[in-house]
């Protein structure tokens, strides 16, 4: 396994080629929150490149085992984290689940789609993390289930302690291939974005809300 320093660089540096991640301090992109933003993060788009999918996959696989030896079902967060996960459990030679963020209305009215049984060890594969509510509530999910949740790897979070404090508070061990500031400096170290910029994404790091009131 490559070291977690080149891991983080290598990803942030595929993420900013294909543009899945998308950095941009003078137009800000408006999130489904509202708020305005610096970034922009789409992790399916590196489904579309083998090179990209082969890289996540045996990255997140070698962290599953890792992190967690021997787990029984590998479950990916809907909708980014399904394709993801489905590949990670082809890797390892595991079962596959995956969790919504909310019951259906008709039908089964499952939550999880696929079989699993209380009492079973689960990874929890996501895309990409941002405040970690829709991430937890699939974990709240599977323990419901009666499940035992080992952690969550992903690929990539923005680093915000709001995320920190929620996973902690679940207390649940969360493991990405990259982070937001890894991102920013290979972005600055490759010319993707102007160094006069770079104050102004950190600051995005550091405080979201007021930067977003800034920018509105």
């Amino acid at each position: 396994m490559i070291n977690n320093t080149d891991m983080a660089a290598q990803t942030a540096e595929f993420l900013l080629k294909v543009k899945a991640v998308k950095l941009n301090n003078e137009h800000p992109f408006t999130w489904a929150s509202g708020r305005k933003s610096p970034i922009y993060c789409d992790n399916r788009v590196t489904l579309s490149y083998p090179e990209i999918r082969t890289f996540i996959r045996q990255r997140f696989s070698e962290i599953v085992t890792d992190q967690w030896g021997d787990v029984d079902v590998i479950a990916g967060v809907a909708t980014g984290g399904i394709a993801q996960g489905a590949l990670v459990a082809q890797e390892l030679g595991k079962p596959f689940v995956y969790v919504r963020s909310e019951q259906k209305s008709h039908g089964l009215t499952n939550q999880i789609e696929g079989e699993i049984h209380s009492g079973q060890s689960v990874v929890v594969i996501e895309d990409l993390v941002s405040t970690g509510k829709s991430s937890l509530i699939a974990v709240r999910a599977l323990r419901e289930k009666g499940c035992i949740v080992k952690g969550m790897a992903a690929i990539f979070t923005y680093g915000l302690q709001v995320a920190a404090d929620n996973f902690k508070a679940e207390e649940v061990d969360l493991f990405t291939l990259t982070d937001y500031d890894t991102l920013v400096q290979v972005a600055q170290k490759h010319e993707y974005v102007r160094p006069q910029d770079f104050d102004s994404l950190a600051a995005w790091r550091q405080n979201p809300e007021r930067w977003s009131e800034e920018h509105m």
